[in-house]
């Protein structure tokens, strides 16, 4: 390999599965590049990242990690994002600001499909990446199945760039397929080279020959080289290896086991000499090199001590601190590692760092003293699947947990907090149960808030089979002006959909037309709550006669009579239960299609059908209209049935009626509540 000139600063982010050794690697990365003096441990708990109370309990990545370290004269940042599923929001916004991504993975068919939506997500965001199978110091572990597993998910050919060398059942190095050297893993040291063993010449060179057959699909001279049995020359070899990670036309795949720092030293290699320079992953988002000064800020975070920080890559030019963007003033420039922070004076094109107290600027903003330059398009934020409906334990902490919801909405985009209209509950939205209980616990630890929380009640709703006419009157003497109002209402069922329609036939005058209103208020008031205990809809109420008094009708006295009517009248029309339903559509790989029709069918919902997601390859989409009381934890099963690969979104489509003992014991709990 030809030496390299150090590049402008670069960042990586790591990304992968729950529990594939993602925080591990990190860990091992920055040992390697002498940023610590030791290998921290997660279960330990002594790791530079993973510090917050929320991860040491649970001994996982609950928010990203930041460190910026310097090998071989360069400096580089690498980014860990946590592995569950349902935080995924920042692996996002880590990829967008990117020049290369490692994708960890543990070996094994089963647990390759963990990664398939993150590789989707690199193939459609461009980013060029590699793959880490770790763990391999495990006796089950293998590496061609877990390549044949991986290829299925993503178009962009996996390049295989060693092979593993084995002592029985154990890996205990590698023969690198460019140079053909092969190297015995020594733990917590870099690797000794050794001999090609005799009994893996013919597995390396079958695997050589698949690596530059693949390169060769994008370089006609390689193909030529080839056809005519000329051996390319190694740095040829590589440097089409490089061209093609770039361009984002292959997936160079390494292996190794992060816990014991076998196979780092290959892969910072590799990511130093062949994934993209800065300048090139300027060209793939489409910012010019000049201009005015740009940043982007791709995660936020607020520190009960330094305040809020605005996680950024400078894209061009120099930031300096105290300088304005955005219309305010930058307080202070930190490099991180971990949660230090280690201050800076300004900050230039290709950096990552944090950018102190920004009010008003938001994740995913761009930065520039005008405010008003463009930057790369972001994705959408993630849209939730999942709520709780939450409460402070105390009533005066009700203003405090608000403010601190939005602090932590702020950090994390993919939640949201609010109250729902149709049920009056405040709902905290999010990814998964995990997710959101993360955040109670954050508002526990940060804010010292006792929050109650409970599954969200359904909204349903009620309406009428039959029509009635109904006859009310409101009388009432107490000495002085008393009270009188007398209605004829038509009650009528309407077709679904319709809302509530109010009308008067009144003829003669025998309600003044400055009653009427008033006595549909009352109307409108008792259908609030319908003889089931649930707000009425889909209902026609016309006055249709009445009558009143010169001295004793008022207002109030005909918006009395109006909801006395409802309230006797509305029992006799036979009251019906109606449930949401929605439309859902789910996202699945194809070998999981049938266990989600079953999953659909069993929890009452309609099967529409099923086709080749778009754009996914080997995977499916099933739509289906489901009840919303079977969606509020539809999400847990579709994990927990597909290996953490389904997603599904939801849209209201109808409102439907509902009987049964299902029903009953709905309208029954709602009585019992009242």
């Amino acid at each position: 390999m030809v030496s390299k000139a150090p590049s402008a600063p670069r960042c990586a982010a790591i990304v992968g599965s729950y529990l594939s050794g993602k925080t591990t690697l990190f860990e091992s990365i920055l040992h390697t590049c002498g940023a610590t003096n030791r290998r921290g441990s997660v279960s330990d708990g002594n790791t530079v990242g993973d510090a917050s109370p929320e991860s040491r309990a649970r001994e996982m990545s609950v928010e990203m990690n930041i460190a910026t370290v310097n090998y071989l004269d360069e400096e580089w940042t690498f980014i860990d994002c946590p592995g569950s599923v349902e935080l995924q929001q920042d692996a996002i916004g880590a990829l967008m600001v990117a020049d290369a991504a490692i994708v960890v993975c543990e070996p094994g068919e089963q647990r390759a499909l963990a990664v398939t939506r993150l590789m989707k997500e690199l193939d459609d965001l461009g980013v060029p990446y590699l793959i880490y199978i770790n763990k391999m110091d495990l006796p089950e572990a293998h590496v061609k199945s877990t390549l044949d597993a991986l290829q299925g998910m993503t178009e962009r050919p996996l390049v295989l760039r060693e092979v593993p060398i084995r002592e029985g059942n154990e890996i205990t190095g590698f023969i690198d397929l460019v140079s053909e050297r092969a190297y015995q893993w020594t733990e917590g040291a870099p690797s000794n080279l050794i001999e090609v063993p005799d009994s893996a010449n013919g597995r390396t060179e079958e695997e050589r020959t698949q690596m530059l057959e693949s390169l060769a699909d994008f370089n006609d001279d390689l193909l030529e080289q080839l056809l005519e049995d000329i051996i390319p020359e190694t740095d040829d070899v590589y440097k089409n290896l490089t061209n093609d990670l770039q361009d984002g036309a292959i997936v160079p795949v390494f292996f190794g086991s992060a816990e014991h720092e076998n196979g780092i030293v290959r892969l910072l290699k590799a990511l130093r000499h062949e994934t993209p320079e800065f300048t090139t992953t300027l060209d793939r988002l489409g910012l010019e090199a000049d201009g005015e000064d740009l940043a982007q800020v791709f995660k936020t975070q607020n520190g009960a001590q330094s305040g809020k920080l605005s996680l950024s890559r400078i894209w061009r030019g120099e930031f300096a601190d105290g300088a304005h963007i955005n219309g305010t003033r930058i307080s202070g420039i930190f490099k991180m590692l971990g949660t230090q922070q280690n201050k800076e004076s300004k900050a230039s094109a290709g950096q990552v760092v944090a950018l102190g107290r920004l009010d008003g600027v938001q994740t995913s903003d761009t930065l520039s003293a005008s405010g008003e330059t463009e930057g790369p398009e972001w994705p959408p934020f993630l849209t939730p699947v999942y709520a709780l409906a939450i409460h402070a334990g105390r009533r005066d902490d009700e203003v405090k947990m608000a403010t601190a919801m939005s602090k932590i909405i702020e950090e994390d985009p993919s939640l949201s907090y609010g109250p729902n209209i149709d049920t009056g509950q405040h709902l905290l939205r999010g990814q998964g149960e995990t997710h959101l209980r993360i955040v109670l616990d954050r508002l526990k630890n940060r804010n010292k808030l006792e929050v109650e929380s409970h599954i969200p009640q359904v909204a349903y709703k009620e309406s009428i089979r039959d029509k009635i006419s109904q006859h009310a009157r409101h009388k009432k003497q107490s000495g002085g002006h008393g009270q009188f109002g007398d209605v004829h209402v038509d009650i009528k069922p309407l077709p679904r959909g319709s809302g509530f329609q109010f009308t008067d036939s009144v003829k003669g005058g025998v309600v003044p037309k400055n009653y009427i209103p008033a006595v549909e208020h009352g109307v409108k008031e008792y259908l609030v709550r319908g003889p089931l205990g649930f707000p009425v809809v889909d209902v026609s109420v016309e006055l249709t006669d009445g009558q009143h008094h010169a001295v004793d009708s008022s207002d109030q006295a005909f918006k009395t009579a109006g909801s006395l009517a409802m309230r006797e009248g509305m029992p006799k029309c036979k009251p019906v239960l109606l449930e949401p339903i929605f439309q859902v559509n789910v996202s699945a790989p194809q070998e999981f299609t049938s266990k989600v029709q079953r999953l659909i069918s069993g929890r009452r919902g309609q099967i529409l059908g099923f086709e080749p997601k778009l754009g996914w390859k080997g995977w499916d989409e099933v739509s289906a209209h489901l009840p919303e009381s079977e969606t509020l934890d539809l999400i847990n099963e579709l994990r927990s049935l597909t290996q953490g690969t389904a997603s599904f979104a939801w849209e209201f489509d109808r409102l439907q009626e509902f009987t049964g003992k299902e029903a009953e014991q709905v309208i029954a709990a709602r009585g019992a509540s009242a």
